[in-house]
């Protein structure tokens, strides 16, 4: 049985009217519209961080959504419904001045642009999460940081796969070749979606498509959103790559240190299989994502060399913001979540048992950490 998603709750007076639209006209009410104008004027006008904004974040990604797998409480007749884009335009605007003030204007250089990205990588200072949560956390941080991380990793794969026919030559078929892993290389028990449903069973967290988004925080949303509107704008492609890129380039580590942090909590292979497979697979995606894929789309457009590096910071600052986000919170004692302790019950799981899927001889694919 397919999964199904509802609506989200509101979380503000912005995603309230959006939600109401969507399940009740046809178009979005001029009402909304205007609403959405003074949200995005009112944070520019306080200074405050869109990125960070709840009501922005929910809303933006309820427009994306539609693209993916949808609601079951709105028509799918709303994907391109122009009222509801010109909206999100509008929110996009705010998003992407966010990620502009977060991220400053590419590191001026020359050179190939995988050497580039490599300094880009260097030179970032973020927190590590992944330490942090390999020696320290505590289970119920797990299932924090997991909560959090499920927005993106259960559609894993799907905001940077839209960039695919946006490309060509050998770039193209070098993003093929990194996420036809994310989709386990034919296998649905391999897919790392799967995978990742299978840890947040294991935790005792719903595993069903959407079910912890109403726990989830701001930095959850604003992290997917930004790969959403890379892959989603031709404009971006650039930056798309430049983002799966980052992500190709600094997950081997992380992988290594969260799957001993699972280990330490006393999880067994099956649990950490989503962590393992990754360790060692990541070294070659990550050549394959600089040179094949980053070399060959900026060789055959220079102009788009920026944007590369701009997907790229935008990627390892929003790992940066979210690890800060959740280590500020644990460090005073509190919790990450919108909803502090359990963020759901084991009905919203999409399954009742557990399945573990067997480990392969050669690790596979891409995985986005922190």
């Amino acid at each position: 049985m397919a999964s199904v998603m509802q609506l989200p709750e509101p979380r503000g007076p912005l995603s309230a009217a959006l939600a109401t639209d969507l399940r009740e006209r046809s178009a979005v009410d001029p009402a909304t519209a205007e609403l959405a104008a003074r949200a995005v004027d009112g944070i520019a006008a306080a200074a405050a961080d869109p990125l960070l904004d709840e009501d922005l974040q929910l809303s933006l990604a309820v427009c994306y959504e539609l693209h993916y797998r949808g609601f079951d409480d709105v028509d799918p007749a709303w994907e391109w419904e122009p009222s509801l884009l010109a909206l999100r335009a509008r929110l996009e605007a705010a998003h992407l001045a966010g990620l502009r003030a977060l991220v400053g204007e590419p590191p001026a250089g020359e050179g190939p642009v995988d050497s580039r990205l490599a300094d880009l990588v260097a030179a970032d200072d973020g927190p590590s999460l992944s330490r942090y949560l390999a020696r320290d956390g505590s289970r119920e941080q797990w299932r924090e940081y997991l909560t959090l991380r499920s927005v993106y990793h259960l559609k894993e794969g799907d905001p940077h796969s839209f960039a695919i026919p946006r490309l060509e030559g050998r770039a193209k078929s070098a993003m093929v070749e990194i996420q036809a892993d994310e989709y386990g290389g034919g296998s649905a028990a391999r897919m790392h979606s799967t995978l990742f449903a299978g840890m947040l069973h294991d935790l005792d967290l719903p595993d069903a498509y959407g079910a912890l988004w109403d726990a989830a925080p701001a930095p959850a949303f604003a992290s997917v959103n930004t790969m959403s509107l890379f892959g989603l704008h031709r404009r971006w492609r650039g930056a798309a790559v430049g983002h799966l890129t980052a992500v190709e380039m600094t997950s081997s580590e992380p992988s290594r240190r969260y799957s001993a942090g699972l280990r330490r909590l006393g999880f067994g292979e099956g649990t950490r299989v989503f962590y393992d497979e990754h360790v060692e697979a990541d070294a070659v995606h990550e050549q394959i994502a600089a040179v094949d894929m980053c070399g060959s789309l900026v060789t055959g457009d220079p102009a788009l060399a920026d944007d590369v590096l701009f997907g790229a910071a935008c990627a390892l600052a929003l790992d940066g913001l979210t690890a800060r986000y959740l280590l500020d919170r644990w460090e005073d004692g509190g919790s990450a979540l919108r909803r502090p302790g359990q963020p759901g019950t084991a009905a919203s799981r999409s399954r009742p048992a557990r399945v573990i899927a067997q480990p392969k001889t050669v690790a596979a694919g891409n995985m986005s950490t922190l």
